[in-house]
């Protein structure tokens, strides 16, 4: 099965944290947790027309989730990605 580059990026991670690293040509990605960053950079410059310079990943686990003392269930761990962009190319529709 061939993947498409919205296979690929989930969407974006708008955080706090995120958006300072706009300042720095840094975007952040939600992305499955088999994508490789090879995959993730092709679907970056796919989507939205730009260089890649380096790609970061991580997983992110799954936390426990407590009500009134008890574990009542688990939240699905993710993969974020961090991309760093070329000088000069920015995001225009993630400027936040």
């Amino acid at each position: 099965m061939n993947k498409t580059a919205y296979d690929i990026i989930l969407g974006p991670v708008i955080t706090e944290k995120g958006t300072y690293m706009l300042g720095e040509n840094k975007y952040v990605f939600k992305v499955p947790l088999n994508a490789g960053k090879i995959e993730i950079k092709k679907a970056v410059e796919e989507l939205f027309k730009v260089e890649v310079e380096k790609v970061r990943t991580m997983r992110i686990k799954g936390k426990i989730r407590k009500w009134r003392g008890r574990e009542v269930g688990k939240t699905s761990q993710w993969k974020k990605a961090i991309v760093r962009l070329k000088e000069g190319n920015t995001i225009e529709e993630l400027g936040v």
